[in-house]
């Protein structure tokens, strides 16, 4: 069973950056799309980023509005590893973001993202 495992987050004032990463437990194939989305308190799940990738190449990438100039997608095919960092943090970016990574569709488990005014 391949696992998506994220790791970077946490908590941060307004304005502040964070970076996470999101390694999947398969190393003899890679994904061609990889991306996050997020889920904030009593709301549905949206797309935040992702890339899509094909050979050696990192690929296109497609963004949400609202983080658009703030976010930045990244990948290492070598490592079946995708990033995202985050600057210019805003309280509404407060959410769990989680792991994605398709074909076939895995989710990780999600890390928690806390951004205070």
């Amino acid at each position: 069973q391949v696992q998506l495992v994220e790791s970077g987050g946490g908590s941060v004032q307004a304005g502040g950056s964070l970076r996470l990463s999101c390694a999947a437990s398969i190393r003899t194939f890679s994904f061609p799309t990889m991306g996050w989305y997020r889920q904030a308190p009593g709301q549905e799940r949206e797309l935040v980023a992702i890339i899509t990738s094909s050979g050696t190449s990192s690929g296109s990438t497609n963004y949400a509005d609202s983080v658009k100039g703030r976010f930045t997608i990244s990948r290492d095919m070598a490592k079946n590893t995708v990033y995202l960092q985050m600057n210019s943090l805003k309280p509404e970016d407060t959410a769990v973001y989680y792991c994605y990574a398709r074909p076939p569709t895995y989710w990780g488990k999600g890390t928690l993202v806390t951004v205070s005014s």
